[in-house]
């Protein structure tokens, strides 16, 4: 019987080591991309970039951004199959807009009310000025949308049977330098090793999941 989606959520777990001789197949990779690519954002205004790093020397570039302090997070970055880096996109300027909407259009989302299409665009427009203008935290609600994306893809790899580490222990100015993140528009928030967890050495792989109770967490109206 297949597992549904709540199976997933209770057994997911942050994997603390990854086995190096375990690579994620190629048909899992095309649907990691597709995973980052359909994430939600508020007004579908996709604030983001990723950048997926399978070679030896890719990641090598990416650990140097755990040396020093964070260096509990290097070895897992060395020894993932792949590594992501969740980004925010640093400006949300008119041309970038427009390409959105583009790529609306021609996914056929106005095609039964063309008019929907100025309207998309100046709903998308409005939330994008009030948080540059108005409350001036365009940078915290980009990045809010980017760990929309993060959620929802530690959810989805976890069903394709891929283990993962969420990391913001490290040095996002190293990070930046490594990738020329800022030169090319955009600023680091996350990175993330994706593999198979060697069981061996993941002091977390056997230990139970631990969540507060619902009578601390939830309230039903």
């Amino acid at each position: 019987m297949d597992k549904d989606i709540v199976h997933y959520a209770k057994t997911r777990h942050s994997a603390k080591a990854f086995d190096p001789t375990k690579k994620i197949s190629d048909e899992n990779v095309e649907k990691i991309r597709e995973l980052l690519r359909f994430g939600a954002s508020s007004t579908n205004a996709q604030p983001w970039h990723f950048i997926l790093a399978s070679s030896d020397e890719a990641k090598a570039k990416i650990a140097k951004s755990t040396e020093g302090v964070y260096a509990f997070n290097t070895q897992a970055v060395l020894d993932a199959s792949h590594v992501v880096v969740f980004c925010r996109r640093i400006n949300l300027e008119e041309d970038y807009l427009l390409r959105v909407l583009a790529q609306e259009e021609k996914d056929g989302r106005f095609a039964a009310d063309p008019e929907f299409k100025e309207r998309m665009h100046g709903e998308r427009n409005f939330f994008v000025k009030m948080h540059k203008d108005d409350l001036k935290d365009a940078d915290v609600w980009a990045s809010k949308q980017v760990y929309l994306n993060l959620g929802a893809f530690l959810l989805g790899v976890a069903a394709l049977g891929i283990d993962a580490l969420p990391m913001e222990g490290i040095d996002l100015k190293v990070l930046d330098e490594e990738l020329k993140l800022t030169k090319n528009g955009y600023a680091g928030l996350v990175v993330l090793p994706i593999g198979y967890r060697n069981l061996e050495s993941d002091f977390n792989a056997d230990l139970p999941k631990s969540r507060l109770e619902y009578s601390e967490i939830l309230t039903e109206i």
